[in-house]
């Protein structure tokens, strides 16, 4: 179960971040009430969000979980694959000194959050253009040393490991159909999202609640079968900057 959160608000030059979506660009006062509605949603399935304030020079930094990996035992600050956001990561460590102890992903590893997904005490750790096989080695020993199993999953499609997969409660996930059958998540039940839908892929299981992006039916109803509530949030700014609900705060 979680009971804390970080998150971090957009600033006014959050546009300026990377993204690869092209065409309109997202706007601010949006930007702001979406991140509002989201941080709600987590405060009222009875979280602590401590909310930071932006980070001027890095407009990527609302994308919190990038910026570190938490679990029970420690805190990890990563090495973020884009050199962009290289600065995120230390500007958290002291936020997340006040939680657990820290621990670092060293060069020449690279390593974004979004490719960490912590299902129980098994990892799963994409190795995607943000993320090195050497930051994942790191990490997997590191969380190793905790008790941790991992597993290494390359990613070929999509930003980050969590554009494309989530677990979604039991022994279920929810993938993209580039994920969907792989070796590497053998083990687990796998809900396949339609191909028009695959943004919607990036859900965020709650203390038993599903938060999902907004405006994705066929992948709700897939959900609903599951029995268990779902909170839709609009993200449709937060999309046009490749992110979505998993990257926008950091669950312990």
């Amino acid at each position: 179960m979680f009971t804390h959160a970080i998150c971090r608000k957009p600033g006014l030059n959050f546009s300026h971040g990377l993204t690869t979506v092209q065409g309109v660009k997202p706007e601010y006062a949006l930007m702001m009430t979406q991140h509002d509605a989201y941080v709600d949603a987590l405060k009222k399935l009875g979280l602590q969000v401590e909310v930071l304030e932006p980070l001027g020079e890095f407009p990527d930094a609302y994308f919190v979980e990038d910026a570190a990996i938490v679990t029970a035992e420690l805190a990890i600050v990563t090495r973020p694959g884009a050199k962009a956001r290289r600065g995120e990561a230390p500007a958290l460590e002291p936020v997340l000194a006040k939680y657990r102890p820290i621990a670092h992903i060293e060069a020449p590893g690279k390593l974004d959050g979004g490719d960490v997904l912590i299902i129980g005490h098994h990892a799963l750790i994409g190795v995607s253009e943000r993320s090195n096989p050497e930051g994942a080695e790191q990490l997997g020993e590191l969380l190793e040393a905790k008790g941790y199993a991992w597993t290494a999953v390359p990613v070929a499609e999509g930003l980050h490991f969590k554009s494309s997969v989530n677990w979604v409660g039991g022994k279920y996930l929810l993938v993209t159909e580039d994920f969907a059958g792989m070796d590497e998540l053998e083990g687990f039940r796998q809900i396949v999202v339609d191909p028009a839908e695959t943004y919607s892929a990036n859900v965020l299981w709650i203390n038993g609640t599903l938060l999902i992006p907004k405006g994705y039916p066929l992948t709700r109803k897939k959900l609903e079968a599951l029995g268990q509530p779902i909170v839709e949030l609009d993200t449709s700014e937060a999309r046009k900057m490749d992110g979505g609900l998993t990257c926008m705060s950091l669950r312990f």
